[in-house]
C-alpha cells in the first residue's frame, strides 16, 4: 500500500508539472500529440538537479544550466573528452603552463543581444570567484588564479595561474565556467542569460522549466520555437510519460524493467553511453568508519555483483575503484584485498571486538551501538543501492538508517559532515581528467568532506598537480587508485551508463553524450524535418 500511494503522489506530481506546461499553448500541445508530425516544442522531462541555475550557488546548478541549452563555455568535450575551441576559437599557452590567451570568436551574443566580450567572460568569472566565502561552489579549487584580464580590442582573455595546468581548456569546459550575462538584469536564480540555443523564459526546479529559442544563437539554426521541461524525479514515472506520449524525451531511465521495454519497442529510440561515471558512497572517517577493521569489514560484506546485476539490473559495470574501468587508467593493474567474503567480514569483526554484548542483535564499538547514517538521493538507482547495502549490513548486525531527498540537500547535508555513507554519481574526467575528482581524498582540499587523509596519496596528488607529462600522470594516478582502495576509503557500487530515450515519430538527434553535460543542443529536431 506505501508502494502505491508512493506512486499515485509521484503521479500527481508529474500531472501536476505536465499541466502547467500544457498551459503554455494548446495549438502547440496539439500538433506535439500527433506522431511525426512537425512541432515548433519539444517536450523533455527530466529528474531536478537542482533549485537554483546560479552556478555560483551550487555545482549542479551549472551543469542544469549546461544541459538545459541555456549556457555554453570558452570550451566545449566532444565524445573523447577532448576539449575543443566554443566560444573561443584559439589560445595560446606559456612554456611553463601558467599563463593562458583565450582569443574569443567574434560574433557571439547573450540570447538577451549584448556581445559576448573579452570584458563579459572576465565579470562572469570574477562574479562566481566572488561568491567562493558564500557558497559550496568553489571555482579556484578547478584554477588557481594569479589574475585574468580582457582585451576587448583584442578579443582576447589572460589567465596568469599560481600552478602549472597540463590542459587548461579541459577545466574551461567545465559547467562551473559556463559564460553567463552579468548585465542582464534577470535574477540568475531564475533566469540566467547565456549563449545557448534556449533562453528560459520561467523556471520552478520543482516542476518546470519553460524556455524560448535564442534567436542570436551563434551556432546554426535552432529548430523548435519552444523548450518545455518537466521535472519529473521518478524513473518510472518518466518512462510512462513517454509511452503515453506526454513528453518527447527523457534522460537516463533508471529502472531496470522500464529501460528493457523501450529498447524492445521499435517506437523509441534508446541511446546509451558507458562509463563515465563511479556511483560509489563517500565515507565519512570523521565518524564511527574511521575505525579500519569496521570499515575494512563492510566492503568485505557487500555482494557488489548481485547489486549491479540483479537489484540495478545491468544499469551499473561493478568494479572497486573509483575510476571506471573503461578509463585509460590501469585498472587491469589494481587489486582489491576487500573483495566480497561474507565470512571473512564477520571474523574481522569478531577479532576487533566489533561484536553484539547484549543480545540485541546489534554490534558496537565502545560500549555505543552501531548505525551507519546513509544518505542519499533518488537518481541513478543510487537509493536502490543503499536499500540493499542497509539490508546486507543489517545481517551481520550493522544496522543502517536511510535518508533518501534531493540533490541539494544531500549536498548540503555532505558538506555539514552529517552523513556516514554518501550516495554520489560523479563523471570522474569532469574536467577531461580526474584531478578534480580525486580532489575528494586529497587531505588539503575544500572538497574532501570524508575527512580522508594519507600523506603518500596527497604527495602523489601534489606531484600529478605540477607534472605535464601524460604517462607519467598516469603512473600516479593509478598509484592512488590502489591506495584508496588499500585504505578502504570509498564505497564505489560500479559504473554507470547514462541514457536518452524519445519517441522516433517525434523527434531525431536525442543523443546522449559522454561528457554528460549536454543534454539539450540545436541539433534535436522535429522528425522528419531536414538537416
Amino acid at each position: 500500500m506505501k508502494k502505491l500511494t508512493k506512486l499515485l503522489a509521484l503521479g500527481l506530481l508529474m500531472l501536476t508539472a505536465l499541466g502547467a506546461l500544457s498551459g503554455c499553448g494548446s495549438e502547440t500541445d496539439q500538433k506535439a500529440e500527433t506522431p511525426g508530425a512537425a512541432s515548433d516544442t519539444l517536450r523533455f522531462g527530466c529528474f531536478s538537479y537542482s533549485d537554483v541555475l546560479d552556478p555560483g550557488q551550487m555545482i549542479n546548478s551549472g551543469w542544469a544550466v549546461s544541459r538545459y541549452g541555456v549556457g555554453e563555455c570558452l570550451f566545449r568535450f566532444d565524445d573523447e573528452m577532448n576539449a575543443i575551441p566554443w566560444l573561443a576559437d584559439s589560445y595560446t599557452v606559456s612554456d611553463d603552463h601558467k599563463t593562458w590567451t583565450i582569443h574569443m570568436r567574434d560574433g557571439v551574443k547573450f540570447s538577451n543581444g549584448n556581445a559576448v566580450t573579452a570584458q563579459a567572460v572576465v565579470d562572469e568569472f570574477q562574479r562566481i570567484y566572488d561568491m567562493e566565502e558564500e557558497n559550496s561552489v568553489k571555482p579556484s579549487k578547478f584554477i588557481d588564479m594569479v589574475s585574468m584580464t580582457a582585451d576587448n580590442e583584442a578579443g582576447t582573455v589572460t589567465i596568469v595561474t599560481n600552478t602549472a595546468y597540463p590542459d587548461l581548456t579541459k577545466v574551461l569546459s567545465y559547467p562551473s565556467f559556463v559564460i553567463l550575462d552579468v548585465n542582464a538584469g534577470t535574477d540568475f536564480a531564475t533566469q540566467p542569460v547565456g549563449t545557448g540555443p534556449y533562453a528560459i523564459t520561467s523556471f520552478d526546479g520543482k516542476i518546470s522549466c519553460i524556455l524560448v529559442r535564442n534567436e542570436n544563437y551563434w551556432n546554426g539554426e535552432v529548430p523548435y520555437a519552444n523548450l518545455q521541461i518537466a521535472f519529473i524525479n521518478d524513473s518510472t514515472t518518466k518512462a510512462l510519460s513517454l509511452q503515453n506520449g506526454d513528453v518527447d524525451m527523457v534522460e537516463n531511465i533508471t529502472t531496470t524493467n522500464d529501460l528493457a521495454k523501450l529498447k524492445e519497442d521499435d517506437k523509441y529510440y534508446v541511446t546509451s553511453t558507458p562509463g563515465m561515471r563511479c556511483g560509489f558512497a563517500y565515507i565519512n572517517q570523521a565518524g564511527v568508519l574511521g575505525n579500519d577493521e569496521l570499515r575494512e569489514a563492510v566492503l568485505m560484506a557487500l555482494d557488489n555483483t548481485t547489486m549491479t546485476e540483479i537489484t540495478l539490473g545491468g544499469l551499473y559495470t561493478e568494479g572497486f575503484s573509483v575510476l571506471p574501468s573503461s578509463l585509460d587508467y590501469n585498472y587491469a593493474q589494481l587489486t582489491n584485498p576487500f573483495a566480497y567474503d561474507l565470512d571473512a567480514a564477520v571474523q574481522k569483526l569478531d577479532a576487533a571486538g566489533i561484536v553484539d554484548t547484549d543480545g540485541d542483535g546489534v554490534r558496537e564499538i565502545d560500549g555505543q551501538n552501531i548505525e551507519l547514517n546513509y544518505i542519499t538521493y533518488d537518481n541513478r538507482g543510487l537509493s536502490h543501492y543503499a536499500e540493499a547495502i542497509q539490508l546486507q549490513l543489517g545481517e551481520i548486525g550493522i544496522p543502517v538508517k536511510v535518508a533518501s531527498s534531493d540533490a541539494d540537500t544531500e549536498w548540503n547535508l555532505m558538506v555539514a559532515g552529517q552523513y556516514d555513507l554518501c550516495s554520489s554519481n560523479w563523471t570522474t574526467v569532469g574536467t577531461g581528467d580526474p584531478t578534480e575528482f580525486l580532489a575528494n581524498w586529497y587531505s588539503k582540499s575544500a572538497a574532501n568532506y570524508c575527512n580522508y587523509a594519507n600523506a603518500e596519496f596527497d604527495t602523489l596528488y601534489e606531484q600529478m598537480l605540477i607534472e605535464l607529462d601524460e604517462n607519467v600522470r598516469k603512473d600516479l594516478i593509478t598509484k592512488m587508485q590502489q591506495i584508496l582502495i588499500d585504505d578502504a576509503a570509498v564505497l564505489v557500487h560500479g559504473y554507470y551508463n547514462s541514457n536518452m530515450c524519445s519517441i522516433k515519430a517525434n523527434v531525431t538527434g536525442a543523443e546522449i553524450g559522454t561528457a554528460d553535460y549536454y543534454w539539450i543542443t540545436n541539433q534535436m529536431r522535429p522528425a522528419g524535418t531536414n538537416n
